[in-house]
């Protein structure tokens, strides 16, 4: 059909034209680093698990990351800005003057299972959009205090299996490195062996969750009670503590009245058990009197070995045991009567053995005493017998 007069005339269809347009200008893809897998484009997400040969986070990872992802590596040390362009060869320097950010989307990072024992000073600077962080089942030895520092939008923090062999002095660290992180939500502790916990970790603003579980926590004190409340409305965090040997003495009174009260606060309550003493040992934690929780006289903090039980709790233990008792004799008595007929069968019969055996006895008496059946008895001396010199 020809154009109507003062339409321009198409010459071709714009369409095609547009996307050679879109591709000459669009910037390719980033590869995929070395020894990586990319899921959905390297943007999304990264996972690295090269083994002992990769001892320092790759350096060709995509600015535009969001998801990193590093297990079963050999990395050791994170050293100061290691995701920022820092190493040990002193390119730390040019990183903090090229701004110190490389990495500005990255918002999920894992390093896992890699051997980490040592974590210095600013290891995450250059990460501004991180929001979880998963340190666990790692070796910890040495922990710097700014190890955190830089990250104001980590919500999510896992050191589960990680603290066990850093001993005091790695814990004072952590105290010291969980200061700055007014926005964590989500703080994992589980399995590191920790008689206490952490004072910065129960004083965070906003946290939601603290796993505890798989510790050496013998129960939470009054301070470490009163860190837990907040004010200003903001909601208090709830607190994982399964699998802890809770000493259930006086010194547990506080928890215990504590949980009652906000039982919603411990999801995992039901499965708290008492490790001592020995009278309590794997009693529901919350299925105990707080009036029965006593200690012997001068351990008013509850930290030796409790008295014995007395009052309600001795006394129920005692009711039990007899109604256990009534209920063996009661079955044994409806044995008994079960079983009636064999029973008198068996005592007619032992009556029959008893009359033979005692007739028989009364048989042998009566031939032992017969006159008849006695000896004759010996003759008398000279009554005929001849002496040896009669001579007859």
């Amino acid at each position: 059909m020809a154009p109507r007069a003062g339409q321009p005339e198409h010459r071709g269809p714009l369409l095609p034209g547009l996307l050679l347009l879109a591709a000459a200008l669009s910037r390719p893809a980033a590869p995929c680093p070395f020894q990586c897998y990319c899921f959905g484009g390297p943007k999304l997400m990264l996972r690295c698990a090269s083994g002992a040969e990769l001892r320092q986070p790759p350096r060709d990872v995509p600015p535009d990351a969001r998801n990193l992802t590093i297990v079963g590596a050999n990395l050791t040390v994170l050293r100061a800005a290691a995701f920022a362009g820092g190493d040990a060869d002193g390119e730390e320097a040019e990183a903090e003057a090229a701004g110190g950010v490389r990495l500005p989307l990255l918002t999920a990072l894992r390093l896992t299972h890699n051997n980490i024992e040592m974590v210095e000073d600013g290891a995450f600077d250059g990460l501004p959009s991180l929001a979880a962080l998963d340190l666990s089942h790692n070796p910890l030895r040495a922990l710097g205090g700014d190890a955190f520092r830089g990250l104001p939008a980590l919500r999510s923090l896992q050191l589960n299996h990680a603290l066990a062999r850093g001993g005091p002095a790695l814990l004072a660290a952590l105290d010291a490195a969980l200061a700055p992180l007014d926005e964590l939500r989500l703080l994992g502790l589980s399995g590191n062996a920790l008689s206490h916990l952490p004072s910065a970790a129960l004083r965070r603003p906003r946290l939601e969750q603290l796993d505890a579980r798989l510790n050496a926590l013998a129960g939470l004190g009054p301070d470490e009670l009163r860190a837990l409340e907040r004010d200003g409305g903001l909601p208090a965090p709830r607190l994982l503590l399964a699998d802890n040997p809770l000493r259930c003495g006086c010194a547990a009174r506080p928890l215990l009245a504590w949980m009652r009260n906000a039982t919603e606060r411990v999801p995992d309550a039901r499965r708290l058990r008492c490790a001592s003493p020995r009278a309590l040992y794997d009693r529901p934690f919350l299925d105990l009197d707080e009036a029965g929780l006593r200690c012997a006289e001068g351990d008013a903090d509850g930290r030796g070995e409790e008295v014995e039980l007395d009052g309600p709790e001795l006394e129920a233990s005692y009711v039990f045991f007899g109604l256990v008792l009534a209920l063996i004799g009661l079955i044994f008595l409806m044995v008994l009567y079960l079983n009636r007929r064999g029973i008198q069968r068996w005592m007619r019969n032992l009556r029959e053995a008893c009359r033979d055996q005692m007739e028989g006895y009364h048989y042998r008496y009566e031939q032992d005493a017969d006159p008849r059946r006695a000896p004759a008895s010996a003759a008398p001396a000279g009554s005929g017998a001849t002496s040896p010199g009669s001579g007859l």
